[in-house]
């Protein structure tokens, strides 16, 4: 009776590890950010009251493509994960899941996810999002071992939520719509750059080419992350800033200034503390701007 419990409770706790494993190669942190973003995309261009079944059905779709293109990606890159000390304890370098398992696992998803947006919702959120996981696996994920340029070309699939959830509501995309898609598109810029800047040994041991080799002193990444800033946060306060008037435009001139304020502070210290705190300060200041987007909603 007693092995009989011990071989129940091994076998149970086998299946969780192996569950948490699965939910890890999805990586839901990032999964958060593209759901808040989605619905940002779908709040906007709704007309009339909000159909909560139709965000459901975006958002379930949606996560289900971005869980598959996690998935697949990690599977890309699971020899290269297993040289970097930030990713070694992966499920995939760390030998918990099969590549093959992990392979079956991100197509399922995202041909579900694929399937469910273009019946539960329309064909075009379908095609966005499918068009989403090729452009990242295919452009993004190859070219972080050949080229910096990779963080350009990575942040239009990084944007590209934004338009699945616009076209969820509304089956086409509208101008305003690219205003969403600009602020997600220069927002990855300070977020990704600072990230790189955070990991560059372990990039450089794996083969990654996030930061330009001439870069040593990593002055000319800084000024990016400055340049790309300033222009995030002149942009947020562009196209609304007449219709939301004074509150709108105050509000995103704070929410500016503490981006800012961090970046500047990296601009004269290439420590990885700072380029922490950048980061994380991103992580804060983009909720903010959808919510204060969406408040002055026309």
């Amino acid at each position: 009776m007693a092995t009989t419990t011990v071989m129940a409770n091994l076998i149970s706790q086998t299946m969780r590890t192996k569950f948490r494993d699965y939910v890890t190669l999805t990586k839901p942190e990032v999964n958060l950010l593209i759901l808040m973003t989605t619905s940002a995309g779908y709040y906007l261009a709704a007309r009339g009251p909000l159909k909560i079944s139709g965000l459901v059905n975006t958002l379930l779709g949606t996560l289900l493509v971005a869980s598959g293109t996690a998935t697949l990606n990690q599977w890309m890159e699971r020899v290269w994960d297993g040289q970097m000390r930030r990713t070694a304890s992966r499920p995939l370098p760390a030998g918990r899941v099969g590549a093959g398992e992990a392979l079956g696992f991100g197509l399922l998803l995202s041909i579900v996810g694929g399937l469910y947006l273009a019946l539960a919702v329309n064909l075009l959120s379908a095609i966005l999002a499918l068009s989403t996981l090729l452009s990242y696996l295919l452009v993004y994920t190859p070219l972080k071992r050949k080229t910096p340029l990779c963080t350009l070309l990575g942040a239009f699939p990084g944007a590209m939520p934004t338009l699945i959830g616009w076209a969820g509501a509304s089956g086409k995309i509208e101008g305003q719509a690219w205003f969403l898609f600009a602020i997600l598109f220069l927002w990855q810029f300070p977020h990704f750059l600072a990230i790189a800047l955070m990991y560059r040994e372990d990039y450089a041991q794996a083969g990654y080419k996030m930061l330009p080799g001439f870069d040593r002193d990593s002055r000319f990444t800084r000024a990016e992350i400055v340049g790309f800033t300033v222009v995030l946060i002149v942009t947020t306060m562009l196209p609304l800033a007449g219709r939301g008037g004074l509150v709108y435009s105050l509000l995103m001139a704070v929410a500016g200034v503490f981006m800012l304020y961090h970046v500047a502070k990296l601009t004269r210290s290439a420590s990885k503390v700072l380029a922490s705190r950048v980061v994380h300060a991103s992580v804060l200041y983009l909720p903010v701007v959808l919510l204060v987007v969406a408040t002055f909603k026309s």
